[in-house]
């Protein structure tokens, strides 16, 4: 006797979702304001949970539902997720103390592949009630070189669409057709608003898009400069890749299955600019910040947090941990952890009115070791070359500048060095997911018989390896590192 297949999640079946809140509100009536280039794990849990509590708190904003717009190959996975699902999906929190809470999330209203039908993503793009385009593109997407700060414009994707011969292919290309469209039209300028992990976000898509955008046509560049905002944001939320065995979870406790279920920590946290061309949501009434000036939180955010699971991530996986809640549990690398962001992160750091920097930084150390998210260390330790030249070499240079030496944050880059040469303390090898892989792991090995190879990439680093503030630090942990060990070589740095 055959069962009755678990249905799917959907619009149609959102009556028969049990032990999870449900959109508290008539998706029906919700119609995109949004649109969002990047959806992935961090956007569902993040921006889009925040408008799905805004439509529930407030009718008159069913203006504002999200359109999520995919550009890469590898957004084909989303969009056949999302897509048939109505653009629902669901979110569970992971406490620490193992409790967990399901809810399903309405504010997706529409999701697009861009390569399926470009037009219709530019007219969904140049519509007059798109007021808003967000982007969770990594620090990767912006396409400009870490060292500079220059635009790529020999990117071949970059090329072909300034060739114009084609639809575009890119964010910048869909994006600067999409505000040409509009400015014919007589229509306003959406704001565009990144919401990615970079230091002065809303800054760098200002400066890439207009590079873009006077490539292409310098009288719309203009234009755009005089009416799109660009406001800075600070995102903070810890959203795993989402683990093989929550899809079974969620069904078990929902009754539905999702195809692409999120989790996430508890926490939460979005500090946005107030600079928008066309108007917002009311986001503060759900718990986001919105402030004149992003930049003491953003600095606190990354040069503790993401700059701290970078100390943490490459020596963690040298000692054998594989899950960021057992390297941060590891005695040597917390006293790593506090005692790099209170000796060197934190000093670097603005006057934070009403922040206790102490006290964020021990909530740090508690959510790092939360068992219930299951985060893994491979996460932090990918992409690594789009990571350190913004979280962490920002803190050396600030250093050296005031002439005070940077040893914790030299002995990250250390152990980023050594966990590069793709081979661990054991012989076995160690998958280098990075897109300079090719060129990093050779500077690596390199390194063994020309010490500053890997440092001496100007792209990530500068002039550092030419500063003997850090070059001393650095080449002292990478030799301990080769010649003791990781845990020896963390004892000697903390003792």
């Amino acid at each position: 006797m055959s069962s009755t297949p678990t249905p799917p999640l959907t619009a149609a079946t959102l009556d028969m979702v049990h032990d999870a809140a449900v959109p508290a509100y008539d998706r029906d009536a919700v119609t995109p304001g949004i649109v969002h280039f990047g959806v992935g794990a961090f956007h569902r849990a993040h921006q889009a949970m925040y408008l799905d509590r805004l439509l529930a708190a407030d009718p008159s904003a069913r203006g504002w539902g999200i359109c999520g717009v995919g550009v890469r190959p590898a957004d084909t996975a989303m969009r056949d997720a999302l897509a048939p699902q109505d653009g629902l999906f669901t979110l569970t929190l992971k406490h620490p103390g193992g409790a967990a809470e399901t809810s399903v999330i309405g504010s997706i209203v529409e999701y697009l592949y861009a390569p399926d039908d470009p037009e219709k993503v530019l007219e969904r793009l140049a519509d007059p009630a798109i007021r808003i385009v967000s982007l969770t593109v990594t620090e990767g997407g912006y396409n400009f070189s870490p060292a500079t700060g220059e635009f790529d414009a020999a990117n071949p994707d970059i090329v072909a669409d300034l060739a114009g011969t084609e639809p575009p292919r890119t964010v910048f290309g869909l994006v600067t057709e999409a505000l040409a469209r509009r400015r014919d039209r007589g229509i306003g300028s959406f704001t565009v608003m990144s919401c990615d992990n970079i230091q002065g976000n809303g800054h760098m898509a200002r400066s890439t898009f207009l590079a873009y955008a006077r490539l292409r046509d310098p009288e719309l560049a203009q234009w755009i400069e005089a009416n799109t905002r660009f406001p800075n944001s600070m995102v903070d939320r810890i959203t795993p890749a989402t683990p093989p065995e929550l899809t079974d979870e969620v069904t078990a406790r929902t009754g539905v299955v999702d195809a692409w279920p999120v989790v996430a920590e508890p926490f939460t946290q979005w500090v946005l600019e107030d600079d928008f061309a066309m108007g917002r949501p009311a986001l503060e009434t759900v718990g986001v910040q919105v402030v004149d000036d992003v930049t003491p939180y953003e600095l606190m955010k990354l040069r503790l947090l993401n700059a701290g699971h970078q100390a943490l991530c490459y020596f963690g996986y040298l000692l054998g941990h594989r899950y960021v809640h057992d390297a941060a549990s590891d005695t040597d690398l917390q006293n790593l952890l506090r005692r790099y962001m209170t000796e060197e992160g934190k000093t670097t750091l603005r006057q934070l009115p009403g922040v206790d920097v102490d006290v964020y930084i021990e909530t740090l150390l508690q959510r790092f070791a939360n068992p219930a998210i299951g985060d893994t260390i491979a996460r932090l330790c990918q992409d690594s070359s789009d990571r350190i030249p913004k979280w962490l070499v920002p803190v050396i240079r600030e250093r050296l500048a005031d002439g005070r030496r940077s040893e914790l944050a030299a002995a990250v880059v250390a152990s980023w060095t050594r966990y590069a040469e793709g081979v661990d303390e054991q012989g076995e090898p160690i998958e280098v997911v990075d897109s300079r892989a090719a060129d990093l792991v050779p500077r690596a090995r390199r390194s063994r018989t020309d010490p500053l190879a890997f440092v001496a990439d100007r792209e990530l680093f500068g002039d550092l390896a030419e500063q003997e503030g850090f070059t001393t630090p650095y080449l002292a942990t990478l030799d301990a590192l080769r010649t003791k060990g990781a845990r020896a070589t963390l004892t000697e740095l903390l003792s």
